[in-house]
Parts: structure tokens; C-alpha cells; sequence
């Protein structure tokens, strides 16, 4: 397992340590416990007063309900829905007040495969491509059966029933970054980081104020929605 305090750092670091890591997660009834590798991730700071100023981070104008995770302890699952549908996983970083995570942007399936194409099959038609059942963020929580009321969830615990454990160590040309996907403010930074060659990462999108604006007027998005 991570512990709290390899999270307890910077946003960038710890999503560099994440790369690579499997999240396991229950299966259906009956069905084996899922596993995932994650193959894509993106660092989000925190507040214009804290160490790392993200204004493109939910944690920009500072803690509210709905953030609060995000300010706690390292190593949480910080759970938001985009788009009024999807349900996206962070993991807290970090510490306790800075206000950073990383959103786990796409996985590669190791186990439980049959859970996650049911899961998909809810939600989308049948024969979704292997490489793509936990491509994107709302895909990926998705495979893993995400619900908002698993907010908080103490990812480094071996009790948890959603947890982040290490995974090999990956060299540094197995790894690329870059811009952010589908975000609109500070678009700059390139903390986006993928491993090389899989299959799984999502395809790059650059954000949109105005395609945002219509999501917004239209309703598809709530106003702390992040584009993906």
C-alpha cells in the first residue's frame, strides 16, 4: 500500500507516484474483486493563499462542502460528478489544509474484466473495447462502481474497500506529461502525466470557454464542473 505520508506532498510528485499504482475495488456479486492500473493522472492544487495556486482546481476559491476532502488528510477519494452524470476519482495530497489531488484520468483492466463490461453495459451499449472500459475519468469510475457516498474513503486503509496499492516502478521514459485535459485556466502546466505505449489514455483535449459556457447555459455542467 501508499502510505499517507508518500501523499502528504506536493500534487506533482504524488501523482508521479500514483502512475503505475493498481486501485482494487469490489466486483459484482459473485464476481472477482476488480483491479486496475492506473496509466493516467492529472495534479490539481489548491487555494490562491496555499503553497501550490491552481485557479483550475476545485479548491481554488478555498474548502467548502463539496471540496472538503480535498483540505483533509492525504491519501482520501475525493468523489465529484462532472457533467451533472459522470462520477470522477481523486486522491487527496498533500497536507492537511493545502487543498490538492489528483484525478485519476484512465486505467488499464488487470482483474475482473466480466464486472467492469457489466458496469459499462449500464451506462453505454455492449462491446466497448477492452482498452477503453476505464479510459477517461468518468469510464474509470464507472468500472469501479464509484458512488458519491464513497467520499473520504481512506484509500491507504487494507480494510477499505476501494485502495491504492503500489505498483512496479516505472523509469522515466516510460513516462510523458503535459497539458491538462479540458480545462479552461491555467492551462499551461503540464501536469498531466501518462505511461507510454497504453492503450488506455484518454485522447488529448485542449478546453474550450465557449463550448463551457454553452455546457453550462444548457445545464450539462454545474458551475464547479470540471471539463474532461
Amino acid at each position: 500500500m501508499l502510505t499517507v505520508d508518500e501523499l502528504s506532498v506536493d500534487p506533482v510528485t504524488v501523482a508521479r507516484r500514483i502512475l503505475g499504482c493498481d486501485f482494487v475495488a469490489p466486483g459484482e456479486p459473485g464476481m472477482d474483486p476488480v483491479r486496475l492500473r492506473i496509466v493516467e493522472v492529472e495534479a490539481y492544487g489548491g487555494p490562491a493563499t496555499g503553497r501550490h495556486p491552481d485557479p483550475a482546481a476545485h479548491g481554488f476559491g478555498g474548502p467548502t462542502p463539496r471540496n472538503r476532502v480535498m483540505f483533509g488528510r492525504a491519501g482520501r477519494l475525493y468523489v465529484y460528478r462532472s457533467y451533472g452524470i459522470h462520477l470522477c476519482l481523486n486522491v487527496s495530497a498533500e497536507a492537511d489544509g493545502e487543498g490538492a489531488a489528483v484525478l485519476l484520468r484512465a486505467a488499464e483492466v488487470l482483474e475482473g474484466e466480466d464486472s467492469v463490461v457489466r458496469r459499462r453495459s449500464r451506462t453505454r451499449s455492449s462491446g466497448v473495447s477492452a482498452h477503453r472500459l476505464a479510459m477517461g475519468p468518468g469510464n474509470l469510475g464507472a468500472a469501479v462502481a464509484a458512488d458519491l457516498a464513497d467520499n473520504g474513503l481512506d484509500l491507504c486503509s487494507p480494510t477499505s474497500p476501494l485502495r491504492l496499492q503500489r505498483g512496479a516502478q516505472l523509469d522515466d521514459d516510460a513516462v510523458m506529461c503535459g497539458p491538462r485535459v479540458g480545462i479552461t485556466i491555467a492551462t499551461g502546466r503540464p501536469w498531466r502525466f501518462w505511461i507510454t505505449g497504453s492503450p488506455a489514455v484518454s485522447a488529448f483535449r485542449s478546453g474550450s470557454a465557449a463550448v463551457r459556457r454553452r455546457r453550462l447555459a444548457a445545464g450539462s455542467i454545474d458551475a464547479e464542473g470540471s471539463d474532461w
